[in-house]
């Protein structure tokens, strides 16, 4: 099943204070053991800007149905879903089930906006008020997966049960076990003919709640508080509202996103979506953790994916998916870039070399006080880059194409021997780097993932060795000062930080993304907030 024919959702946008606006909701699930720190919790969701609150009375210590919500409802700043969820589908209450009902239609009458019955139990609910309920009240009908995402089919003969429930809103949620479950759950969304909240949960499936705006979902969950969620992989409603520019998603928004392995700690969405934002590109840039680079291009295969960053572990599998590769991404034998043209077609680029040269000559000629147009200050220099992966190859290359003589340091010396007859280079392996210092002066450049967030302790190549270059950059930029960066100054070197690779690589994706110029102040503004 792939996204590449699937119609575009018909999602509403309205225009409010001069903005886009589209109509699906933000929803602030309030979980607290009394009902004064729900009041609390309601009020700061409405501070950050959620459109309802998921009450989840299941959460409350010694909860009374009448008197609790009464309080609860009539309170409330925001509009209310009441929520009552029970142990056999994912919830907190651990009781008899006609108690649960009766206080779900104690919240019905009492005012609420919406109530959430689980499918298991819907007939008998429905059943029970016997069709008479408020006008302006509707009632959810919901089915947790907590395992996995079915087939378009199953989910589909799903939502028709529900449907036939006469539920009011569909809810399907589902466990993404690979970030491609997401596109049945947007399959689905997209052809739904009643209001349908769909949702994949879990790290994989964050796409789904940050999209459901493109897709033409009734409503996504977004909690007040980074950690504190009620369900695997919800986003804050901050980060929907002001990382994802989510009231400006619509149906012909252009999705765009960083394909890695980890990639939780990537500042790359903070950096593109406000420029995006900046400069009035109808685009949203997604983490994406993906686990096979060619599931991932062959499922989400519509022209509305338009371009990706690549970063660790899948710099090469991307190139083995396009249909064009830029001739210096073919000699380095990885892409960090990719975009979808209006045809269909795949291209590649690295651009990984373009920024992290020019950082390190940067940094090489503000040490020397070398003249910008005297060539390359890395012209003859021993030139050692750690690592011989996609990164590694990358600086390799730029290390050879301005004059270097490169040395390449890889765990395994087989990996690195490949890429030194590349560039006419020498190999060692990553344990002989310590002792190895045919000449001071030497440069360094670290490609591997020693150091990163979070075993910041952790470092390639002890301090001692450290001693024998005159200038070291660490691709790694979070943290910023990694403890090689930090031990390298304490011996004398000149350092570079990994963020400088990150934006002059930022500004060069950011216009193969949108045709536009860079907003290059504010791309180097974003950066400084985020690290």
């Amino acid at each position: 099943m792939t996204l590449g024919s699937v119609p575009l959702a018909t999602t509403d946008l309205q225009i409010v204070d001069g903005a886009r606006r589209n109509s699906t909701l933000i929803c602030a699930p309030v979980m607290a053991e009394s009902v004064d720190q729900m009041l609390v919790q309601m009020r700061k969701a409405k501070e950050l800007g959620a459109d309802l609150v998921e009450v989840r009375v299941d959460f409350l210590k010694n909860f009374s149905p009448r008197q609790d919500l009464d309080i609860l409802i009539k309170q409330a700043p925001l509009p209310t879903l009441i929520t009552y969820r029970p142990k056999w589908e994912g919830g907190q209450y651990d009781g008899d089930d006609s108690k649960r009902l009766d206080a779900l239609r104690i919240a019905m009458d009492i005012g609420a906006n919406y109530i959430d019955v689980e499918l298991k139990v819907a007939d008998k609910f429905i059943k029970s008020i016997q069709g008479k309920k408020p006008e302006k009240f509707n009632i959810i009908v919901s089915s947790h997966n907590y395992e996995n995402t079915p087939s378009v089919e199953e989910i589909g003969d799903l939502v028709a049960r529900i449907q036939a429930t006469g539920a009011d809103i569909v809810k399907v949620a589902t466990t993404a076990t690979d970030i491609t479950d997401n596109a049945r759950i947007f399959q689905v969304l997209v052809h739904s003919q009643v209001p349908m909240i769909g949702i994949a949960m879990g790290e994989r499936g964050l796409i789904s709640r940050i999209l459901a705006a493109k897709f033409g979902g009734f409503l996504t969950f977004g909690t007040l508080e980074a950690g504190v969620v009620s369900a695997p992989g919800q986003p804050t409603v901050k980060e929907l509202l002001d990382l994802y520019n989510f009231r400006q998603l619509g149906s012909d928004t252009k999705v765009h996103g960083v394909i890695g392995n980890p990639i939780g700690h990537s500042k790359s969405p903070h950096l593109y979506n406000n420029a995006f934002k900046s400069v009035g590109f109808n685009g949203i840039y997604l983490p994406l953790l993906v686990d096979s680079v060619a599931n991932y291009i062959n499922t989400y295969s519509s022209p509305d994916f338009a371009g990706y960053s690549y970063t660790i572990p899948h710099k090469e599998a991307g190139l083995k998916c396009c249909d064009e590769i830029d001739p210096i991404a073919k000699a380095i034998g990885a892409i960090s870039c990719m975009i979808r043209k209006p045809d269909g077609k795949l291209i590649g680029y690295n651009v990984d070399y373009l920024g992290a040269i020019a950082a390190i000559e940067e940094g090489l000629r503000s040490s020397n006080g070398a003249n910008p147009s005297s060539g390359s200050p890395l012209a003859g220099k021993l030139f050692v880059v750690m690592g011989a992966g996609g990164a590694g190859k990358a600086l390799a290359y730029g290390g050879y194409e301005k004059g270097a003589r490169v040395v390449v340091a890889n765990r395994t010396y087989e990996k690195a021997k490949e890429l030194a007859s590349k560039v006419g280079g020498q190999a060692i392996t990553l344990a002989d780097l310590k002792d190895f210092h045919p000449e001071e002066g030497m440069i360094l450049a670290n490609t591997t993932s020693v150091g990163m967030k979070p075993r910041i302790d952790d470092t390639p190549l002890p301090k001692e060795a450290l001693k024998h270059y005159s200038l070291v950059f660490d691709a790694i930029y979070t943290p910023k000062l990694t403890r090689l960066l930090r031990e390298a100054q304490e011996t004398g070197a000149t350092i570079v930080y990994g963020t400088e690779m990150f934006i002059n690589q930022a500004f060069v994706q950011f216009e193969r993304f949108t045709g536009l110029p860079a907003p290059k102040q504010l791309i180097r503004d974003v950066l400084a907030r985020n690290t």
